[in-house]
């Protein structure tokens, strides 16, 4: 494996002058300070801008941070990664100043570290995990990730962290859709030296990382920059190619001489409520408003081709954190208010703690326990959202507590913008084109627990899959059908 100078400068300041050799350094002894905070824009001006929010560690916070871990014998962080990344490992370099052989470590497992640092729950996935949680907080793995991430990204390319690319084996791969689980299938079935080719239906790689998650969170230079790095391992990306109505799964495989095909185009058809009004100006899927502002720049209208409704007064109705994107997002645009609508409490809401409470810092005002029955409007444009109150009741499917209405208690929420975040689904363009293809009652493809499908030589991972979920789960699926590929293919 080739890797990054361990004499180039990571960000937040030069590596120490000279680092101890492995028979010079002694044993590590964790440190018992209070988990390092990152610095983050106060929130009366980061909510002004589309300037990331929090600004990631200098090497100073990052190794202070590092030597809080105890580098347990059975580091069972590890056991919460969903790829398994070796987590004891990379600390553990960055503790002892070989940042370089850090990267590698992260390499292994995640193609995307800078990402994954920035947007994974780590907080509910590895750190849970972490013996110091037991009494305290734990180690700051994803904070830690994302900056090992960064130092790779700091160097130029010819230095940066490729993994090593298996001679080529005679086969082609397709893999549709280059969002989470796509690059990671892609990247995997690279290395085992593999031919692939990705096919992205927009006009820019990177799927939701592209289109769905804002500036302020994940700065597309630096899912861009990730993106690059598998196409050094060369993996071709074809955009503007929508598999199902350009080219179907049966003509890749059949005409365009694929071996095998990884499906994974994600879940992005959005979903409404079914209430009235939800046709007026003004009302929005959050899928196409973050669309038109994140992959189109609507936000820099007119030099920005596509526009986008700049509201006065924003309700977001839902409680995940595709619905605080949105509603910060509408912040930034210029809204003077912008109201969080949420049927449950902050408690059950499935967003991020941390993307909760940055948004209440910005000044977006949650409206708890209450569900929209209405949208109104005036000649065509939305003038507001006819509400009733909810209480909580006996614990669902889900292990939430189930919203109930509370009677004769409506109110109105004035509003010139409706943006709704209430989930999405299966888009059945491609599956319609695949009539072999088994999908579930909700439209997900069928699969074995390694991605195969009911179409020989056709793999599907991530959301279309699942259903909406995290980007590290997507990308481990986009692995372990990479994996299940490469075997196949062997096989025949």
């Amino acid at each position: 494996m080739s890797s990054v100078d361990d004499a180039a400068v990571p960000l937040g300041g030069a590596p120490d002058a000279a680092m101890p050799t492995p028979a010079e350094k002694p044993r590590h002894k964790a440190s018992r300070a209070p988990r390092t905070a990152m610095q983050e824009q106060p929130a009366a001006e980061r909510a002004q801008n589309f300037e990331e929010v929090s600004l990631g560690y200098t090497q100073e916070q990052a190794i202070a941070e590092a030597n809080r871990c105890l580098q347990c014998k059975n580091a069972t962080c590890i056991d919460g990664c969903p790829v398994n990344i070796d987590i004891k490992s990379f600390i553990g370099h960055i503790i002892d100043g070989e940042y370089a052989l850090g990267v590698e470590v992260l390499k292994e497992r995640n193609a995307l570290p800078a990402v994954c640092g920035r947007v994974c729950p780590q907080e509910e996935q590895c750190e849970v995990r972490c013996v110091l949680a037991k009494k305290g907080e734990s180690v700051a793995i994803g904070r830690l990730e994302r900056w090992l991430g960064d130092f790779d990204l700091a160097c130029e390319i010819d230095h940066r962290c490729v993994p090593v690319v298996a001679p080529p084996s005679g086969y082609r791969c397709a893999v549709v859709g280059s969002g989470p689980a796509g690059l990671a299938c892609a990247g995997e079935l690279a290395r085992q030296g593999h031919e692939v080719t990705m096919f992205e239906s927009l006009h820019a790689p990177g799927g939701v990382l592209t289109y769905g998650i804002p500036e302020f969170r994940l700065p597309k230079a630096i899912v861009q920059a990730e993106i690059e790095m598998i196409s050094q391992m060369g993996v071709s990306i074809e955009c503007d190619v929508v598999v199902g109505a350009s080219i179907t799964v049966d003509e890749l495989l059949a005409e365009e001489g694929f071996d095998a095909v990884f499906v994974g185009n994600g879940a992005g058809l959005p979903v409404f409520m079914g209430i009235p009004g939800e046709n007026l100006n003004g009302v929005y899927s959050a899928n196409e408003y973050l669309t038109r502002v994140n992959l189109m720049h609507a936000y820099d209208f007119p030099k920005a081709d596509t526009p986008v409704w700049r509201g006065r007064k924003v309700a977001v109705v839902g409680g995940g954190n595709v619905a605080m994107d949105a509603a910060r997002t509408a912040l930034r645009l210029g809204a003077e208010e912008v109201f969080l609508v949420y049927r449950r409490t902050a408690d059950e809401m499935p967003a991020r703690r941390e993307e909760a409470h940055h948004a209440q810092e910005e000044g977006v005002e949650f409206k708890m326990l209450c569900s929209p029955l209405e949208i109104r409007g005036h000649d065509g444009f939305v003038t507001g959202i006819v509400a009733t109150r909810m209480e909580l009741g006996d614990a669902d499917a889900s292990g939430r507590r189930a919203p109930v209405c509370v009677l004769d208690s409506d109110f109105v929420i004035e509003c010139d913008t409706v943006i709704m975040a209430v989930g999405t689904r299966a888009n059945p363009l491609l599956s319609q084109a695949a009539p072999d293809l088994e999908l579930t009652s909700r439209g997900y493809i069928v699969t074995s627990e390694d991605g195969a499908t009911s179409m020989p030589g056709v793999f599907a991972g991530g959301d279309i899959v699942t259903g909406a979920a995290t980007v590290i789960l997507a990308m481990g699926a986009g692995k372990r059908a990479a994996r299940a590929m490469n075997s196949w293919l062997r096989d025949r």
